[in-house]
């Protein structure tokens, strides 16, 4: 099955190139920095929050064991969460949301996030409800933005 969703997803041309373990990777053809400068960018935007970025590449440095560039930005909304947050208190504790750049071996950079569908599966009423689909649809939209 996870066969034909990839197949699809290659036809259908999308930027998402891959899905593992509901892990969602975005390609891009920027460095790590340009395409989370281009997702804390859409994300202002979009009227969200950003709350941190992180840098495990300059952390690995620090200790002396180098990483390729690797960033993870933290935002969020409240128009997306709070509802989440009205079902299931505990949403909070998976909140706000995050998404990762990293350059892999071959150095292809990616954007990276979890479906908020597999993050928020042990609550129930907020898995099921429509706040999820709209955390999926505004990280999509903004990962393939930043990723152009």
């Amino acid at each position: 099955m996870r066969g034909l969703f990839l197949a699809a997803l290659f036809t259908m041309g999308s930027t998402v190139t891959a899905m593992a373990d509901d892990i969602i990777k975005v390609k891009t053809d920027k460095s790590v920095a340009e395409a989370l400068d281009a997702l804390e960018a859409a994300v202002g935007n979009a009227g969200a929050t950003v709350f941190a970025r992180i840098d495990h590449a300059a952390g690995a440095e620090k200790v002396g064991t180098p990483i390729p560039a690797n960033q993870v930005l933290i935002f969020g909304n409240p128009k997306l969460g709070t509802p989440a947050m009205q079902i299931d208190p505990l949403a909070g504790l998976f909140l706000p949301l995050k998404v990762q750049a990293y350059e892999d071996a071959e150095g292809q950079v990616w954007l990276t996030y979890e479906d908020p569908k597999e993050t928020m599966d042990e609550l129930d009423e907020v898995e099921k409800s429509p706040v999820i689909g709209k955390m999926q649809g505004a990280l999509k939209k903004l990962t393939e933005a930043a990723a152009q």
